[in-house]
């Protein structure tokens, strides 16, 4: 990796510490993370002590908000590219590690708002405590009543009313909103539903998560999994107000806040999906060449199809693994929206590359494999949700067709000239 794109001895540095982090402490702590989950009514009230103690070593060993790229004085120092390498080790370990490094979604999306477009005074408030890990948040914008593919149907109405705004919405799928510790939504709404640029309609308001009107209906699940005690929830605002102190950047700017947020955000989820994959790799081959498990006398990895099976997991998480981190050095060089084309490609193809490496995973592990015994049935769930999450596969390849499909004239032009020079030179006895 480090021939392809340079790493700082920094952050090859950060990448053995965190190795031996991630597989010494935050793996063996899963099972008695999911103990140590809430049972019944206590499931939205408990934190699992477990993580504030992976918490406080990570913190000790330098691996805390790694996240907030060189750009901002809040953060480390690395690049884009240079965090990717970390999420991807983290992602072998997606329920605990993230988390343990102050480093989950939506918190890390969250502080870079605050950070890129608060005021001095939203920062002290919201972003130091959210660095500190005392406090955690939620991003508020798809709607159960709209395609919020589509983020130009959300319908949330944030009204100016004297020194406040008054916020009417119904949310769901809000990640975080049912942890004991979300203390603050961003929540995204149409401020001015008359404007003639359908992407100035849009803005971002902060929302203290005890302000009257903010109603946690429900938690949603995922092919089962609720996630507690984060959960991802519905959530409906009824004449929620707020000072007009809480906007983000300023009125009609949400769109401009959610394409910075989501740019970088994508990059790390697809690495953490890059670990999770080559952990699901990594049990499939300790199953398929575990001497006591034969069938027709041979272990399972002496049958043809589960071998090649294996090749080609290796081949596509290799080829994944690239296309990631290239875009994440396009970001670092020419920003998140000079790289949308390099994003929406990896957003594609990580998750299904994920889905289709656990599907096979699960296969050579037959029943065991759907069940609580191995993280691949969640792994799965993950895999399929992420392929909706952050805007679904047929948006990014609906966009990457267009920049694929705007090169047409460019070509046929040089298609033209290539012609033109073809008979100059057959018109010149086929000389050049």
């Amino acid at each position: 990796m480090s021939s392809i794109f340079e790493l700082s001895p920094r952050c090859q540095e950060l990448q053995k510490r965190l190795t031996d982090f991630v597989e010494n402490d935050c793996l063996p702590a899963e099972d008695i993370y999911e103990s140590q989950v809430g049972k019944g009514d206590q499931r939205w009230k408990v934190v699992p002590p477990i993580i504030e103690e992976l918490k406080a070593k990570a913190r000790s060993l330098g691996l805390w908000n790694l996240f907030l790229h060189k750009g901002y004085p809040e953060g480390p120092g690395l690049t884009n590219l240079e965090y990717a390498t970390l999420c991807e080790i983290t992602g072998r370990c997606p329920r605990v590690a993230p988390e343990a490094l102050n480093c989950s979604a939506p918190d890390t999306g969250n502080m870079e708002v605050f950070a890129k477009y608060g005021t001095p005074a939203q920062k002290q408030k919201y972003l130091v405590p959210l660095m500190n890990g005392q406090i955690r948040s939620a991003f508020a914008m798809t709607e159960i009543a709209v395609s919020s593919s589509d983020a130009t149907n959300i319908e949330t109405r944030i009204e100016r009313v004297g020194d406040h705004y008054i916020i009417n919405g119904h949310k769901w799928w809000i990640s975080g909103a049912g942890d004991p510790r979300c203390k603050v939504f961003l929540v995204m709404g149409k401020s001015d539903p008359g404007n003639e640029s359908a992407y100035r309609q849009q803005s971002i308001v902060i929302v203290d998560a005890g302000t009257p009107g903010v109603e946690v209906v429900r938690p949603m699940t995922v092919f089962g999994y609720d996630d507690a005690p984060e959960g991802h929830c519905e959530v409906k605002f009824t004449n929620v107000k707020v000072p007009v102190s809480n906007i983000i950047a300023g009125e009609g700017r949400g769109f401009e806040v959610i394409q910075g947020r989501l740019g970088p955000g994508r990059i790390h989820h697809c690495m953490r999906a890059i670990g999770m994959a080559e952990r699901t790799l990594d049990l499939m081959i300790a199953r398929v060449t575990d001497p006591s498990r034969r069938t027709f006398g041979r272990i399972l990895a002496r049958h043809g199809t589960i071998a090649a099976d294996v090749a080609k997991i290796r081949i596509e998480i290799n080829a994944a693994r690239l296309l990631v981190l290239s875009a994440a050095d396009k970001i670092d060089k020419v920003n998140a929206k000079g790289a949308l084309r390099d994003i929406a490609m990896a957003k594609v193809m990580v998750p299904n590359m994920l889905q289709k490496a656990i599907d096979l995973a699960i296969q050579a592990f037959g029943a065991a494999g759907v069940s609580q015994d191995t993280p691949l049935a969640r792994f799965h769930a993950a895999a399929r949700c992420l392929r909706i999450a952050d805007g679904p596969d047929e948006v990014h390849i609906q966009q990457l067709a267009r920049f694929e499909l705007f090169r047409g004239d460019d070509i046929r032009e040089k298609q033209e000239a290539i012609k033109a020079r073809r008979a100059q030179i057959l018109a010149n006895n086929s000389k050049l």
